[in-house]
């Protein structure tokens, strides 16, 4: 139970980090808005996901050979 605590603050920790690194921090990048920009930042993060759980399956389905 206690590390399971532990692991939500650190969590929340985390994400209060980032939300304030994204509001402070964001604003000051010079992005243009371009449908491109608009494409990686929308799709970036399935793919990662999509890599991460690939890699992950390939590596459990090769434990159980």
């Amino acid at each position: 139970m206690k590390s399971q605590a532990l692991f939500i603050v650190k969590l929340l920790i985390v994400s209060a980090a980032l939300s304030v690194a994204i509001k402070e921090i964001a604003p000051r990048l010079a992005i243009p808005a371009t449908t491109t920009n608009v494409l990686i930042a929308v799709l970036l993060p399935t793919i990662v996901m999509a890599v991460t759980f690939l890699v992950r399956y390939a590596n459990i389905s090769q434990q159980k050979t």
